[in-house]
């Protein structure tokens, strides 16, 4: 069972979200918490957790023989990132940092002047975590910093995560509907899609829900810093995509120190409104993985 927490736009509130049904389902559910926002992963910093477990994410890099060359330029017509630069004189020359280690020229070489070597663009970790009564085997993806390719981070870290035998998997995705975001999600039972009661709210919700929509996945509704601003088109918006709003966390400072602590809200004040509603989603998230 695979549940995902997105959100289209960033800074939503979508990790706090995670870590708190983190905490709540993993006392009764062998849980994995898999962070795929790969170019921003905070999971472990809300949970108060180090790093652990590291692995590295490598892709194809092309090196060319250039005793082979017959400077035909297929290499360079086949690559859609601008990576492999042909020259006036008409010999190829890689760019690093844009190659997204497709293999394209590596095939379309009628030569085989096309050497395959690897690069690493990331890393995966894996990180067993004890909370209270809760225990979570967090897996991360980070992206290194100056790339720009991230699906094969998130993809590695994803099957990482699955490869860990589990009753949950709870996925919490990087910002926006990218094709790394649709990965992330892909196959999941259910997309809780978290906004916010603004403008630019509204707009990246009806994204995601678009997306949800096309992958065929149920998708709820969570509105965090609830009060902030109307609600009314949202509820619209919800209700035309054939959603459901299943819970409203207040704008709170309460959520703000549990944050800065790295303690989730519902270890951190137990007693609050906020980790009551928090405790409610959770009870209608195991209703579904049960």
């Amino acid at each position: 069972m695979m549940v995902s927490v997105s959100g289209g736009k960033g800074g939503t509130g979508k990790s706090t979200v995670a870590v708190n049904l983190a905490a709540l389902l993993s006392r009764d559910l062998r849980l994995v918490l898999a962070d795929l926002d790969v170019e921003n992963p905070n999971d472990h910093i809300l949970l108060g957790a180090e790093l652990a477990g590291e692995r590295p994410v490598n892709i194809m890099l092309p090196f060319v023989n250039y005793q082979k060359c017959i400077k035909c330029g297929a290499c360079g017509r086949v690559c859609d990132t601008g990576a492999m630069l042909i020259s006036p004189d008409g010999l190829p020359y890689v760019i690093p940092r844009l190659c997204s280690g497709c293999r394209s020229c590596y095939f379309a070489c009628p030569v085989d002047a096309i050497v395959e070597g690897k690069r690493t663009i990331g890393y995966t970790y894996l990180s067993e975590l004890e909370l209270g009564e809760s225990k979570i085997t967090l897996v991360t993806g980070s992206l290194r910093e100056g790339e720009e390719h991230t699906p094969p981070v998130v993809l590695a870290a994803r099957r990482r995560a699955l490869s860990v035998e589990a009753d949950l998997h709870l996925v919490d995705t990087s910002a926006g509907t990218s094709n790394s975001v649709a990965a992330a999600v892909d196959g999941s039972r259910l997309l809780i899609a978290v906004t916010e009661p603004t403008p630019l709210g509204l707009h990246d919700l009806d994204l995601i829900l678009e997306m949800a929509q096309t992958l065929g996945i149920e998708a709820w509704v969570v509105i965090n810093r609830a009060g902030i601003g109307p609600e009314d088109d949202h509820v619209r918006l919800v209700r035309e995509r054939g959603a459901e709003i299943v819970a409203r966390i207040p704008y709170s400072r309460r959520v703000v120190e549990s944050y800065i602590r790295g303690v989730p809200i519902v270890l951190h004040r137990p007693d609050s409104p906020e980790a009551e509603e928090f405790r409610r989603l959770a009870e209608m998230v195991r209703g579904v993985v049960s």
